[in-house]
């Protein structure tokens, strides 16, 4: 049942058997299990281009979705095993109705040390105040300039203001902290983005992160010289604002964190593609309709939602996510040429 690695990154080792009675989801690499993310819809009211085409995707139908009971069930299980941060995510997640309720569920679960949302935040005026109600503790934005006419251009949706707008009324509600903005680099586009989005982290006091362009476009245009790096973004920042001091950081962390030098304002820069993290990656993913995914770019899932519906026990599903954390990618192969295969599905199938 174990994985054998084509290679061996950063000194990890296949391990000969599971374990399956210290309370942990372990994959065959020794890596501990601690973070997921789990998908409540695929929809989304905006069309990125790093992420959607304009029109033509496929949405669920909603009996395909998992229920917010199941979602329950799944997120005890694995709370139950150690992950200890869960965070929802879409497609646009504040597009499923109810969201509020469940996270209130979910908030209620013992063990969960972060309970965190992405969104692109067009909701959030509205929505700030019943998820801050609900126990949301934590949230990350997507925004990738503060541009009208650029944003436009990029979502394919003429609403920067509506975003400002809600991240002006999370600001109301100190409970959810930090604020997270992020932002896709992309070379030929970010370059401009990038001061006025750290400048934005100095004003306000949200985290503004930098995410490599990743090939997880549903049109299937990724190209690797279309990445901008963290590294070169980095070097814009410290030529055109001043230098960036390092932050210390969690092993499992995805993201490089500096703050200015005078100590207002926090960047932080995932760089998956320049300077992949997958040996020390803990994170799993659940998709809307109850695939389990264990990377970001699997070619495979593992169908949790038959089962689920089947009268499966806790005891026989857990069997099937350790079976899954067991078979976990040793590494993503972005940079690998004819060796890399692009995920199965499109970001916002997969859920961030």
């Amino acid at each position: 049942m174990s994985a054998t690695p084509l290679v061996q990154i950063q000194g990890l080792q296949p391990r000969a058997v599971p374990a399956v009675s210290d309370g942990q989801l372990v994959d065959s690499f020794g890596r501990v299990m601690g973070d997921l993310r789990i998908s409540v819809t695929d929809r989304c009211n905006f069309r990125c281009v790093y992420c959607m085409p304009e029109e033509g995707l496929q949405w669920l139908n909603r009996e395909s979705l998992l229920t917010f009971d199941e979602i329950e069930r799944l997120a005890r299980l694995f709370v139950a095993q150690g992950v200890h941060e869960i965070r929802l995510t879409g497609g646009e997640p504040t597009l499923r109705p109810g969201l509020p309720d469940l996270v209130a569920r979910l908030a209620k679960i013992p063990g969960i040390t972060s309970l965190s949302l992405t969104t692109n935040g067009f909701m959030l005026k509205n929505l700030a105040r019943p998820l801050a109600e609900a126990g949301l503790t934590r949230i990350n934005v997507s925004l990738d300039t503060l541009d009208h006419e650029r944003f436009h251009q990029i979502t394919r949706r003429p609403w920067l203001k509506q975003v400002l707008e809600g991240l002006a009324e999370l600001e109301r509600y100190p409970s959810i902290r930090p604020i997270k903005i992020n932002a896709v680099a992309m070379r030929h586009w970010s370059e401009t983005e990038a001061v006025p989005l750290a400048l934005l982290a100095r004003e306000k006091g949200y985290i503004v992160r930098f995410i490599e362009f990743m090939p997880l476009d549903a049109d299937g245009n990724w190209e690797h010289e279309r990445v901008l790096t963290g590294r070169e973004i980095k070097a814009i920042l410290e030529r055109e604002i001043m230098p960036l001091v390092p932050i210390p950081t969690e092993k499992s962390s995805t993201s490089r964190r500096y703050r200015f030098a005078d100590g207002v304002g926090e960047i932080g820069f995932i760089n998956p593609v320049s300077e992949p993290f997958c040996a020390s990656c803990n994170r799993l993913r659940l998709t809307a309709d109850g695939q389990l995914r264990t990377c970001l770019f699997s070619i495979d899932e593992w169908d949790l939602r038959t089962p689920l519906r089947s009268g499966i026990t806790d005891e026989q599903l857990l069997e099937l996510v350790r079976d899954a954390v067991w078979h976990k990618e040793l590494k993503h192969k972005i940079n690998e040429g004819e060796a890399f295969q692009r995920a199965s599905r499109s970001m916002s199938q997969i859920g961030g």
